[in-house]
């Protein structure tokens, strides 16, 4: 019998599900949350028994029998740094996820609802590739104060499928180009890969690079400061205001980068002006991580949900294919590469990491 994978991709406005065999794709929805649904729970933890029943609801829609299930494999969240790999989860790995003690994201629930799922029917659970893949280098590592660092925190999971995908469907290795890739979903991160790993990435989650839909990234620091100590706001709204009720949702009141977009096309002077400082901050970064390269870079590569925006597309091409030749790979590609964990993880062709605390 062809081993049967379930794969979850919790996202910060949606939860990614499919059904894996070796050989094709048997199901997969994608649940849109909006941020009026999303209101109501206070911290990411506590959407996750929203979203486990929104995808059992959906399995069972669809007739899906999930005692037919092998694995279950959920995204990676915020753990203490670690290699890219497949890991079992295990209880340190959830203990640090449902306490957010690295962070608050919806990725943080993929371990979980995954286990949730995968126990009772006596299965494993696995995560590959989390967000906290560190491969910077230690000239990237540095910030502007000896009190901080920069971390790695990015959708490595996608950037590395199709970073892998544009080598193979070239005929080349991963390993031996230089690639700049932009994701754009509810988060943005871009990140410099040469050699095969990303020696340099904004951290997507809490503060740097490009505004996203509901994302602030990089402010005025000193505003910033201000501010936090005005006495008008905790730290957590605060941190709120930088990664949930920023970007977009500051400006325009949607998380939603197709409303956006339609509200430019009709000419929405407000909507334009934003639309086109998205672009402007994307081509940005993406030219920083060019010089880093010293010019040489193979392929800029945009990919994440918004890419599948022509007109985002046009807009960072005409400001970037100087640089090198624009690629768009629209999507995540991150369930078919879970999906694939998890068949590696089963075969064994894929070494199984711990997850120490």
């Amino acid at each position: 019998m062809s081993p049967c994978v379930l794969v979850i991709n919790p996202g910060s406005t949606s939860t990614k599900v499919a059904v894996f065999s070796t050989d094709s794709r048997l199901f997969e929805k994608s649940l849109s949350h909006s941020s009026q649904e999303l209101s109501p729970y206070k911290t990411v933890a506590s959407q996750y028994e929203f979203r486990r029943d929104a995808i059992m609801r959906e399995l069972r829609a669809a007739n899906f029998d999930i005692a037919s299930l092998h694995a279950v494999v959920g995204r990676g969240g915020l753990l203490h740094p670690i290699p890219g790999g497949v890991y079992k989860v295990n209880e340190a790995m959830k203990n640090d996820l449902a306490a957010a003690a690295y962070g608050e994201h919806a990725s943080n629930l993929g371990a979980l609802i995954a286990d949730d799922i995968a126990k009772p029917l006596g299965i494993p659970a696995f995560i590959a590739d989390p967000v906290v893949v560190d491969e910077l280098s230690d000239l990237a590592r540095v910030s502007g104060n000896k009190l901080f660092k920069r971390i790695s925190i990015f959708h490595a999971l996608n950037q590395k499928a199709v970073a892998r995908r544009y080598a193979s469907e070239r005929g080349r290795r991963y390993e031996d180009l230089s690639l700049i890739i932009a994701h754009l979903g509810g988060g943005v991160s871009v990140g410099l890969h040469q050699s095969g790993r990303v020696v340099d990435v904004n951290n997507a989650l809490n503060g740097e690079g490009p505004f996203s839909p509901e994302r602030s990234g990089t402010l005025p620091t000193g505003a910033l400061v201000k501010l936090c100590f005005s006495g008008q706001y905790s730290e957590k709204q605060i941190g709120r205001l930088i990664a949930g009720a920023g970007g977009m949702v500051s400006f325009l009141g949607t998380n939603d980068m197709r409303e956006v977009e339609k509200r430019h096309n009709e000419g929405d002077p407000e909507a334009s002006l934003y639309f086109d400082a998205f672009i402007y901050q994307v081509s940005k970064a993406i030219g920083a991580l060019a010089t880093a390269a010293s010019g040489r870079v193979d392929a800029i590569i945009i990919t994440g949900g918004i890419a599948y925006g022509k007109d985002i597309v046009d807009g960072l091409s005409r400001r970037c294919a100087f640089i090198a030749p624009i690629v768009a790979y629209p999507g995540e590609g991150e369930l078919e590469a879970l999906a694939q964990a998890g068949f590696g993880a089963l075969s064994g062709s894929q070494t199984l990491r711990e997850y120490l605390p």
